[in-house]
């Protein structure tokens, strides 16, 4: 974790992605939306991806784009997600954190569509340090109702780069709300959302089994086992 020893909220990489479903060892990419945050400056990237495949209608219901645009105007898959997989790599090695609303979806479809993307700087994930600093909250934790909780503008739900501008906006409110994250070095907050998001998903899978619901959760954070 040398490449970026602490979450300073100054120098941020908001990451994310819209897909062909929900299923995250499953689904490729529509849209990667990539947005450097270095101070006041701001730089905004988002590559529209052909998939390869049709994009059922829950998932254009969704983010908007549907299989005839895609494949009009989008790159060649593979070559988004090779792009995508790149810049990430280059925000760490320039210190830059991070930024993924519910990282354990978006980094296990990378890591799916590329076996060899490793996580090698900090990550920092305003859905699991929301659930475990504000836990006993009432209501749902999407990114939208997390975005009117801390005052957060979300214009565009579900296109790329308006969720990736709020997460990293919504990760800025959370360093001033809880200032010790931004206190622990690297490893510390990795190994702490790694957990908090075990404990959180623990839980919801023992709701899940007292309740007879055949549903099987994922814990581990930020990719999938």
């Amino acid at each position: 974790m040398s490449t970026a020893p602490r979450f300073d909220p100054s120098r941020m990489l908001g990451f994310d992605l819209e897909t062909t479903g929900t299923d995250p060892r499953m689904a490729r990419i529509v849209t990667s939306a990539l947005v450097s945050i270095d101070g006041r400056q701001r730089d905004d990237l988002e590559l529209l991806a052909d998939p390869g495949v049709e994009i059922p209608e829950a998932a254009t219901a969704v983010h908007g784009i549907s299989t005839a645009r895609a494949r009009e105007h989008g790159r060649p898959h593979d070559e988004v997600l090779a792009e995508t997989v790149e810049r990430i790599r280059r925000g760490w090695e320039d210190g830059a954190t991070l930024i993924v609303f519910n990282a354990a979806y978006d980094l296990t479809v990378l890591r799916s569509l590329d076996p060899g993307f490793t996580v090698d700087g900090l990550v920092v994930d305003p859905y699991v340090i929301d659930r475990a600093k504000d836990r006993y909250r009432k209501g749902n934790r999407k990114l939208s109702t997390v975005c009117a909780h801390y005052g957060v503008e979300l214009d565009n739900a579900h296109e790329a780069t308006a969720d990736a501008v709020a997460a990293a906006r919504v990760a800025w409110k959370l360093s001033r709300a809880f200032p010790e994250i931004t206190r622990m070095d690297a490893g510390e907050l990795m190994i702490a959302q790694s957990t908090w998001y075990y404990e959180e998903q623990t839980d919801l899978q023992r709701y899940f089994t007292e309740k007879g619901r055949d549903i099987t959760v994922n814990t581990s954070w930020p990719v999938e086992s």
